[in-house]
């Protein structure tokens, strides 16, 4: 009757394992109602997307080459007509400003790009590796290698999901649900969660499209292929593949310890079968439940086998012994008292696993508390099954003959006891140096680790973050956002040019040619301290490829000398700049009202030496000890902050709730063992 009950669960839940899912996304790996995601997906929507791949283009021959620029307009062009691409920009789409250098006042006409028959290719490489907006971007410093930006669609339907939800979620912690917000929780979650496991597996085709088209060109290059969306879609391949060989490999383990240590089939069967019915209760359940398997908890399948092969071992060890003292006893008999006597010791062992899982719920990384939940309730799967399904089947198997227990392995524990026995002070004296250079250790730990490390040397991440680490300016992402001060009435001035301006060409221009006279930050007086701060960031050692409204005006000037002195010209180059040029020039690095400059970083992922709070810190003290701005100004943003941010919080969650752990474990011994020494050792 056990054995049919259990049955028919497994099997029920069996049907939602269809229902389990992946995720490897990058909101896998950021903390929970933190401020800074909520800030960095608005900044996101005010400056564009970073859902993007990343394309390394190395030819065999020289880059500017007439084939390789049209190996390169084919790649592109191919690209581009697959259906999730937004639009692709490469070296041959960038407006060309230096070949010939342009007259900004006549800028919109002149502007030429490196596809277009006439240009002078001399000129554009010049151009394309000296300038300050595309060298160690689109091409590296020695000219051999370009790289192409590859922009996904975005979803709306997945970014009105995801804001409902977290809407619902935010009200949900600082206020009460009514009955239909509680409704309407459940029913965005669960459409979320659809939505995402269709654009998950989508974005998998679309990389394997990507790479598929790459390989038609690697005749003519060396290609590498890095970007968000190609790690998650990797990442998942990963995952994916960790559950099958350690699942696979554990499985094998057991089979084999199984077979050496008890050497009876039934006790190899038996504890398979238990740990097999385990795995497929829990994957069930965690596709009814939509709970995502992630990097953190991808060796979850192992783990749990392992666990209840512990339980199961510990039944037939007991089972062995009480045999041996009564080899005329009957299978119920056998059977009952080994439980009985088995029961309470495996609780508590199941117990202080549970709370040392348990520990990971205090986390605010979702996949880390998703993943002390499943254990948590993958241990106490394995419990209940241990000593129901396993019992229930053994009774229907014959006692047989007693066997014999193993001589080598009390063989083993008789040596380590003759030991403690014999030299219990020695044994006392090399535990207590252990325990100092363990707490001497202690004080050298640090959370910061390279993402990069994460992934073997072999792999197309590994190796496409590193090319782009060494030729392209570094790969993660940081950004500096700056606001204008909040102004007093004496601050807010008439500018007598910006009057001139607007009476001169009134008729000829629209109101956004005034922009220096609107703008906090595109005008003569302030460029000069953007252009200072762009320096100092760019001078840090952990930083790469920095961009900002500076390298525009870097630019400008090199165009024509003593233009950032003079607002009138400066608001006429704005304002006949074509869109498209002004969109790659100006709307990523100054908002549109001009009073909130950003600053893009990329920093070096490959270096060893990299801390990321510190480098943080250094950033927010110097900007305001150095060039005045008021903290309130001042928000960093960007991949590097949430990274940053989910390894502190592990420090916080995980390292320094240690010892609240070892305290409630101490209190279940306290209660299981009624001594305090004995609790203690």
């Amino acid at each position: 009757a056990t054995l049919v009950a259990l049955t028919t669960i497994i099997l029920a839940l069996s049907w939602f394992a269809r229902d389990f899912a992946l995720d490897a996304s990058a909101d896998s790996l950021v903390l929970e109602r933190d401020e800074d995601l909520d800030y960095y997906r608005y900044i996101r929507a005010r400056y564009g997307s970073d859902d993007y791949l990343i394309v390394t283009y190395t030819p065999a021959t020289d880059l500017f080459d007439s084939r390789t620029l049209r190996d390169l307009t084919t790649l592109r062009d191919e690209l581009g007509q697959l259906r999730n691409v937004e639009s692709v920009t490469s070296i041959l789409d960038v407006p060309l400003v230096m070949s010939p250098p342009v007259d900004l006042r006549r800028i919109s006409s002149q502007v030429r790009y490196l596809e277009d028959p006439d240009t002078d290719r001399k000129l554009a490489r010049a151009e394309l590796m000296a300038s300050p907006l595309y060298r160690n971007l689109l091409i590296g410093s020695d000219g051999t290698t370009t790289a192409m930006r590859v922009d996904m669609r975005q979803d709306e339907r997945y970014l009105s999901l995801r804001t409902r939800r977290d809407d619902l979620r935010e009200k949900r912690v600082s206020d009460v649900l009514s009955t239909e917000e509680q409704a309407e929780l459940a029913e965005v979650s669960a459409a979320f969660d659809a939505h995402v496991r269709r654009l998950l597996e989508q974005r998998e085709r679309d990389i394997t499209a990507v790479r598929r088209i790459l390989d038609g060109h690697r005749d003519n290059a060396s290609l590498h292929l890095g970007g968000v969306p190609m790690i998650v879609a990797d990442s998942m391949d990963f995952i994916r593949n960790d559950l099958i060989v350690f699942g696979s490999a554990v499985s094998i383990f057991l089979v084999t310890i199984l077979a050496l240590v008890f050497r009876r089939k039934r006790w190899v069967l038996l504890p398979l079968l238990t740990c097999a019915a385990a795995c497929v209760f829990m994957l069930g359940l965690l596709g009814r439940l939509s709970w995502y398997v992630t990097v953190v908890s991808s060796n979850f399948v192992a783990l749990l086998l392992i666990l209840c092969l512990a339980l199961t071992v510990h039944i037939i060890v007991r089972y062995r012994e009480l045999h041996e003292q009564l080899p005329e006893a009957d299978q119920f008999t056998l059977v009952s008292e080994t439980v009985r006597r088995i029961v309470v010791p495996c609780l508590y062992t199941a117990l202080t696993t549970i709370v040392a899982f348990g520990s990971l719920l205090v986390s605010g990384i979702r996949p880390v508390i998703d993943f002390g939940r499943m254990m948590s309730i993958g241990i106490v799967v394995a419990f209940v099954l241990s000593f129901t399904m396993f019992p229930a089947a053994l009774m229907l198997l014959q006692p047989g003959k007693p066997a014999s227990r193993n001589d080598w392995i009390a063989r083993i524990t008789g040596f380590f006891a003759r030991i403690i026995e014999r030299h219990g002070r020695a044994t006392v004296v090399v535990t207590s140096l252990l325990l100092l250079i363990g707490i001497s250790g202690t004080s050298l730990l640090t959370v910061e680790n390279r993402f990069i490390d994460y992934y073997r040397e072999t792999t197309e991440i590994f190796r496409g973050m590193e090319l782009i680490d060494r030729e392209l300016g570094g790969t993660t992402p940081l950004e500096v956002i700056i606001d204008a001060p909040q102004l007093t009435e004496a601050d807010v001035a008439p500018d007598n040019d910006e009057e001139e301006f607007e009476d001169i060409y009134a008729d000829d221009t629209d109101a956004s040619a005034g922009v220096t006279s609107s703008s906090y930050w595109f005008n003569s007086s302030r460029l000069p301290d953007v252009i200072e701060i762009h320096d100092y960031l760019d001078e840090l050692p952990e930083t790469g490829k920095v961009l900002s409204l500076a390298t525009i005006a870097t630019l400008l000037e090199q165009l024509e000398p003593g233009v950032l002195g003079d607002n009138f010209d400066l608001s006429i180059i704005y304002e006949r700049l074509q869109p498209e040029v002004r969109a790659t020039m100006f709307s990523p690095y100054l908002s549109d009202d001009g009073d909130q400059l950003r600053v893009s970083i990329r920093v070096f992922e490959s270096d060893p030496t990299l801390r990321r709070a510190a480098l943080l810190q250094k950033i927010r003290s110097d900007l305001v000890d150095r060039f005045g701005l008021e903290p309130g100004q001042i928000r960093l943003t960007g991949m590097l902050v949430l990274y940053n941010n989910m390894l502190q919080s592990l420090f916080r969650s995980q390292i320094l709730t240690l010892a609240a752990v070892f305290v409630a474990i101490m209190l279940m011994f306290l209660v299981l063992f009624r001594s305090l020494r004995t609790a203690v050792v």
